[in-house]
């Protein structure tokens, strides 16, 4: 099932949506038996986090549209600002 950005954004107001960013950097590493992958956007200084069952081919200098939510994570006892990506589609 292919979601649209239209419905998941009428369901949740904290969530944002951003068309055709440039992707920095793009980190795939295994977490349980997930891997977690993490994206640098250009303008941003925010990480970009998403897990999937696999890993993705390399994301790095491709246009995406992300589907995003702001949360914090716990770094050494101090909180870092995260975005929590719900959906990635490639450009």
């Amino acid at each position: 099932m292919k979601s649209d950005p239209e419905s998941l954004l009428k369901n949740n107001d904290e969530l944002i949506h951003s068309d055709a960013l440039k992707v920095k950097s793009h980190a795939q590493r295994p977490q349980e038996d997930w891997v977690l992958h993490t994206l640098m956007i250009e303008g941003y200084d925010v990480p970009f986090r998403f897990k999937r069952q696999g890993k993705y081919r390399t994301l790095r200098g491709a246009r995406v549209n992300l589907t995003y939510y702001p949360a914090q994570e716990m770094v050494a006892g101090i909180p870092v600002e995260i975005m929590k990506v719900v959906r990635v589609k490639r450009t």
